[in-house]
């Protein structure tokens, strides 16, 4: 028994009861100058709300009924003698307030509901933000899109709340000891900027419509003044002033700076017209604007994160940033290119730059790609026992026009075509005879545009499979694109290729079957071909488009054009 019942402690000592929820009490503050209409109506409707404590109403020196109307209903009055603006009751308020959670809550709206005041204040009690602001359908809020939007997008352009200007709004009091309050009209949009400056946790709710008095325009007037010298004083104290100004001066002269320096070296590097030393000196005068400026932009930049705390500062000084961050990623990455291309041998520096091809087909031949990002190439000696096959990128091949396992001649010697290996997307592999006899280096590279050049006269055996048959197409590179005509291939009125290659006028080309000669034609613009073979069918068909290649088809003394596996 004696075990039994140590047995049964443990086990109670090890479940683990979870702690209650610390309780927290509401308060709810209700500003009102000469409001005898409704603020009875507000505080009673307040009161239904389960979880509201007390309900403070700030009698601002009305000179109505404002007061007896609202003791009437329940609340709890303290009294301005004179009126001192809606700033300064809301901070009476909150100095009066007891409770963990505060609430601010207009006394003259005609259809407060329970539900309204409860999405206030929910958020808070359940953890989930620190201050509620509230949005409603409305129809004013001109203060709001005429002056208080434009200026925070200005100044504070992470603020990006539907109604900044909401009126409604709770908060933990803990929070609101760190927050200044305005004495006016400026209140609201200074605890919205307050709190995002500081780094406080604020949340807009929906609160659905709202219907109240529409003010006079001598009232939103007032309201506008104070709503500009507001956030004005906010943008000083919070160095945002210094940062669209003075900053921003800084940011587009160094940007200029970095702009001569782009300017200086792309024109030492790919304007030949202009006098290296013209380069040269628009690249130390950029070099000497873009130092000078990023340094004042650094030091003014410490200067605002010394006036801010803490808090969302980072995503407006990005924002403002942003075009001098480009600017230097933009210089990083010419000068890690002119880098990358420079070599150190016996004593002497060379910096070549090479720039990939941006190919684009604007005519109507048939291609893999109609466009394209090609080359450079770098050339590099074929591994061992490959001497007889040529490696290159996916992207010379389309420029030469063949693919993997087409077959090349080089000097009179049969080389096969493979892919480049991996991690060597744009090496160009050649056997030793073939370097030499392109004349050709180790480390050369080679532009995609000379790649033709290089392999002129070089005669290609590229295979078109298919699943009837397999046609073997010869033909000679040439050094440019010139005009060509387009053809296709049927089989038994099945098309097995379409392509393109430059024909001479009454020239003879050679058509052979299985390796073995079977006929010729001679070609015509827009011409076809016919012949049968074992009961096959072939047609060729030819058409002068707007065409170009740099496909030379081998005419009869030459070889075959055409060789048929059937």
């Amino acid at each position: 028994m004696y075990w039994f019942l140590v047995i049964i402690a443990f086990l109670l000592a090890g479940i683990r009861t979870k702690k209650p929820k610390k309780y927290q009490k509401v308060s709810v503050i209700i500003p009102a100058y000469n409001e005898e209409d409704t603020v009875a109506t507000v505080v009673e409707v307040v009161k239904k709300v389960s979880f509201v404590d007390e309900i403070i109403v700030v009698n601002d020196g009305s000179s109505d009924n404002t007061e007896q109307e609202a003791v009437n209903a329940g609340a709890r009055v303290i009294n301005h003698d004179t009126n001192k603006g809606k700033g300064q009751a809301l901070f009476t308020g909150y100095n009066e307030a007891e409770c963990d959670i505060i609430a601010f809550i207009d006394a003259d709206i005609y259809n407060l509901s329970s539900k309204k005041v409860e999405a206030m204040i929910k958020p808070i009690l359940d953890g989930k933000t620190d201050i509620t602001k509230t949005k409603f359908a409305r129809a004013s809020g001109r203060v709001t899109e005429l002056t208080a939007k434009p200026l925070l997008n200005f100044f504070f352009p992470e603020i990006s709340f539907e109604q900044p200007l909401s009126g409604q709004f709770a908060a933990r009091k803990e929070v609101l000891k760190r927050i200044d309050f305005e004495q006016d009209y400026g209140v609201d949009v200074g605890i919205v900027i307050d709190a995002d400056v500081l780094g406080i946790s604020i949340t807009e709710v929906d609160i659905g419509a709202i219907e109240h008095d529409m003010s006079p325009l001598s009232d939103l007037n007032l309201m506008a003044n104070e709503v500009v010298r507001t956030i004005i004083n906010r943008a000083n104290k919070y160095g945002r002033v210094i940062m669209i100004d003075d900053i921003g001066y800084f940011i587009r002269m160094s940007i200029v700076g970095l702009s001569l320096m782009i300017l200086g070296l792309f024109t030492i590097f790919f304007v030949n017209f202009v006098p290296l030393t013209i380069g040269i000196m628009i690249s130390v005068i950029g070099l000497i604007i873009a130092v000078y400026y990023i340094i004042k932009v650094i030091v003014k930049s410490i200067i605002m994160f010394r006036k801010t705390p803490r808090g969302n500062l980072i995503k407006s000084f990005v924002k403002i940033h942003f075009p001098m961050i480009i600017s230097i990623i933009l210089l990083l990455l010419m000068i890690s290119t002119f880098i990358g291309a420079a070599h150190f041998e016996n004593g002497v520096l060379s910096i070549e730059p090479n720039s990939r091809n941006l190919i684009v087909y604007a005519d109507d031949s048939p291609r893999d790609n109609s466009i394209s990002v090609r080359g450079p190439y770098t050339v590099a000696t074929a591994i061992e026992n490959e001497s007889d096959q040529i490696r290159m990128p996916a992207e010379a091949m389309m420029t030469l026009g063949v693919k993997i396992n087409d077959t090349i001649v080089v000097d009179d010697t049969d080389y096969l075509i493979n892919e480049t290996l991996s991690g060597e997307p744009n090496v160009l592999r050649l056997p030793t005879k073939v370097k030499n006899f392109f004349n050709v280096e180790e480390g050369n590279v080679i532009q995609n545009s000379r790649l033709k050049e290089v392999f002129e006269s070089s005669v290609i055996t590229h295979s078109y499979d298919n699943d009837n048959a397999t046609v073997n197409e010869k033909y000679i590179v040439s050094s440019r694109d010139v005009h060509a005509s387009t053809y296709e291939i049927f089989l038994d009125n099945h098309s097995i290729v379409y392509s393109a290659g430059i024909f001479k006028k009454n020239s003879t080309y050679d058509i052979s079957v299985n390796g073995e000669y079977y006929t010729s034609f001679n070609f015509k613009k827009n011409s076809n071909v016919s012949f049968d073979y074992s009961n096959h069918t072939v047609d060729i068909y030819f058409k002068d488009l707007n065409t170009t290649s740099i496909k030379q088809a081998v005419r009869d003394n030459q070889g075959y054009f055409f060789d048929f596996e059937i």
